[in-house]
């Protein structure tokens, strides 16, 4: 966590002073130090036994404040969960500032972007290791701003510094139900230390571990992108692609869920807040994927993509399965990032063409960007061996477990039908994107620099062999990491067990279906126009245009008739005329200084009169 910090202070001090390519080398040097820094504490605490059971190792840094009963003391916690968060986000995140190097090597102001890349680092790394929900949170908040800083990195486009804005602001309404989720926890058990609340949580009331679960969860849904905070996200394309894939993969977008697993045992006794997550999750999961089917934008694609992947994460949640919701985080951070990263390299041969009408015929030119993105394309879609299959593979299980125990369904079929409409959508954008021929014959397409190939490289060899850390074949190893500490083992929190092997085969068989349907439909760079159906989608089902009534339009006229006959006719109104009213008074006095020293001792000489005959009357 410090080694970004580091980053952060020199490239932002001394950054101009450097070479351009000394800061961003300085940048991928820190945050492979904190990916080494993580993989040595995890080396050296899990032999001891401190990981493999549902132990915690809290490290006290100082006491940061202390007002009547609250005393918040910064700290650390070192377990499964944040270490392997950890190593996630360094890790994820050191393949983006190398892939930087080539993707940002143009840019005029590149220790800014390095500078805000390690201070997002930071950000992340300090949410997912701190011991205190109020340290959490501003990890939390930090992690907006950098997401505001890089998201409008180009500043001067209109696009971009609204988008930033955009993300910012609807961020706000998700964290200030954070703060009252926060404020409740408190006055309830006097601590705002994880642990202890972890601890406490089940033996508060009902009402109240249901209210705090679900002010919780809405601010979650601003950090993760769920319905109804899901419109930020992709307008954040408008940023460098590195900083979409940092987002999408392994930082901004994955707190929500990693503070419903954090705080789990809240969760876990506070079933109608359960149901909710699972219901959104999976609700937000098919919104997202039926989007995706109509857009033209390739990173807007991906990042309706991510919407629904986190869907999906979100119903493992609801469905008392943690576990299986983090290792789907794991994966996604994988063939997320690589998807990104394949999109950036087609954007830099393109120059910076990113709508797939105006693409096609890229596989040629672009092998490793082709294969590399097909790769991802599999991983997402849930084809084994690739590792998407085998962490969605285990929500859908999950999830039909709890339709067994409960009779709600709903979340499975959703998270099914999602499945399919996954890998038709993701079929669609690679036909679009590579196959037949080019669709603008001038641009000359070259494929990417080393530098940004190795990275991608590097995440399509965990795309494809990532799942293994949760595959059944090879003894659960993430599974078995993070049980003990976070919720119940995959599958122990069904009443009934479901056919395992039937549901394996449903969900490759659904995946297959969506990628030979997307053939099918999408050959020869095909997009079929679906009349009613497409206009609905390409509008996003309304939901923007729903806002811009309801809440934009709206908002802007108060704000002119706060502007207009509030402020100027009203408030401006009332200091004008006492300006006026004292000006006329000021003019009406000074009509009596005349400057006439006879008028002057005439007044005088009146006034004693007055006084003289007033005493004399008494």
């Amino acid at each position: 966590m410090v080694w970004p910090l580091l980053g952060w202070l020199t490239n932002g001090l001394i950054g101009r002073r450097l070479s351009r390519a000394l800061a961003g080398e300085l940048a991928c040097v820190t945050v492979a130090a904190s990916f080494v820094s993580a993989l040595g504490v995890l080396l050296a605490v899990r032999p001891a036994g401190a990981t493999d059971a549902a132990v915690s190792i809290v490290i006290p840094l100082f006491r940061w404040l202390g007002a009547g009963d609250l005393w918040i003391d910064a700290s650390l916690i070192i377990d499964a969960l944040s270490l392997v968060m950890a190593l996630v986000v360094s890790g994820v995140g050191f393949l983006i500032h190398v892939y930087s190097l080539g993707y940002m090597a143009d840019d005029p102001d590149l220790p800014r972007y390095f500078a805000y890349l390690n201070l997002f680092m930071f950000a992340m790394l300090l949410l997912v290791l701190a011991g205190n929900l109020l340290v959490l949170f501003i990890g939390w908040e930090l992690v907006g701003v950098c997401s505001y800083l890089l998201i409008g990195y180009w500043f001067a486009r209109p696009a971009a510094a609204t988008a930033g804005r955009k993300a910012f602001i609807v961020n706000r309404i998700g964290d200030a139900a954070f703060l009252l989720g926060l404020f409740l926890l408190f006055t309830q058990l006097r601590t705002l230390d994880i642990l202890q609340i972890r601890d406490g949580a089940p033996h508060l009331p009902e009402g109240v571990r249901t209210l705090a679960a679900l002010l919780l969860f809405a601010g979650a849904t601003g950090k993760s992108a769920q319905l109804p905070l899901h419109v930020w996200l992709p307008d954040a394309m408008e940023g460098p692609t590195p900083v979409s894939a940092l987002i999408h993969a392994a930082t901004m977008v994955t707190a929500g869920v990693f503070l419903i697993a954090r705080l789990d045992r809240l969760f876990l006794t506070a079933p109608v807040a359960l149901f909710v997550v699972g219901i959104v999750g999976a609700l937000t999961a098919f919104f997202a994927a039926t989007v995706a089917l109509r857009q033209y934008d390739l990173k807007r694609v991906l990042a309706y993509s991510t919407i629904s992947q986190l869907g999906y994460m979100f119903v493992a949640m609801g469905a008392l399965a943690p576990v299986a919701g983090i290792f789907h985080l794991v994966t996604q951070a994988f063939f997320k990032a690589l998807l990104f990263l394949a999109a950036g390299s087609v954007m830099h041969a393109m120059h910076d063409v990113i709508d797939m009408r105006r693409l096609g015929g890229l596989a040629r030119p672009l092998r490793w960007t082709a294969g590399g993105f097909l790769i991802g394309v599999l991983a997402i879609a849930g084809v084994p061996p690739f590792a998407g299959f085998f962490s969605k593979d285990l929500i859908l299980e999950e999830a039909f477990a709890l339709g067994l125990s409960t009779g709600n369904f709903l979340p499975y079929a959703l998270a099914l039908v999602t499945a399919f409409v996954t890998a038709l959508y993701m079929t669609r954008a690679a036909m679009l994107t590579f196959s037949g021929r080019p669709a603008e014959a001038a641009a000359h397409p070259h494929e990417a620099p080393p530098s940004m190939l190795v990275p991608m490289t590097a995440l399509a060899a965990l795309s494809v062999g990532g799942g293994l850390l949760g595959a059944r074949v090879a003894g659960e190893p993430l599974v078995e990491f993070l049980a003990p500490l976070i919720g119940v083992k995959a599958g122990e929190g069904a009443v009934v067990h479901p056919p395992a092997g039937l549901l394996v085969g449903i969900s490759i068989a659904v995946a297959l279906a969506g990628i030979v349907a997307g053939i099918a439909v999408h050959r020869g760079r095909r997009d079929p126009a679906l009349g009613a159906i497409a206009a609905f989608l390409e509008r996003r089902w309304y939901i923007d245009d729903l806002y811009d009534a309801v809440i934009v339009a709206p908002g802007r006229a108060l704000a002119r008739w706060l502007a207009g006959p509030v402020d100027l006719g009203i408030i401006d109104g009332a200091v004008n005329a006492v300006g006026r009213v004292l000006a006329a008074v000021g003019r009406a006095a000074r009509r009596l200084q005349t400057g006439y020293a006879r008028q002057y001792a005439l007044g005088v000489l009146v006034g004693t009169l007055i006084i003289v005959g007033y005493w004399m009357l008494r």
